[in-house]
């Protein structure tokens, strides 16, 4: 009764698709001009600013109806491995009540990392 990989499947896609959605939904309304700010500090091109968009409302789409949803979640793990580099420089440092300051991304990160190694499941467009 408990064990059911595919609701599994199915419930982590929705988890990371919905949640990363929020942001890329944020950054639709507000732009993406904090972005830019990070990737000058980093001496990377400004242009660069416009993949959050892909990474953060095309690919969540695509994970949430688990349609090439191994190809997305590797686009939003590099999304995720970039806000990790700009905003917090790969830094292992702890955040103001414990945990590390980069969490966020980070679960995310390795959240793409588990949908690459398990596919979108049964109860997906793909259906693989």
């Amino acid at each position: 009764m408990f064990n059911n990989a595919e609701l599994a499947k199915l419930l982590l896609r929705l988890s990371v698709g919905v949640l990363i959605l929020f942001h890329g939904v944020h950054k639709v309304i507000h732009g993406v001009s904090g972005v830019k700010g990070m990737l000058n500090s980093a001496g990377l091109p400004e242009f660069l600013a416009y993949g959050v968009y892909v990474g953060e409302v095309v690919a969540p789409i695509f994970i949430i109806l688990g349609l090439y949803a191994r190809l997305a979640s590797i686009v939003l793990g590099i999304n995720m491995l970039m806000a990790i580099f700009l905003a917090y420089g790969f830094s292992f440092s702890l955040a103001k009540y414990g945990g590390l300051a980069m969490e966020s991304p980070l679960i995310f990160f390795i959240m793409s990392i588990l949908i690459v190694l398990l596919g979108s499941g049964k109860y997906s467009v793909n259906n693989k």
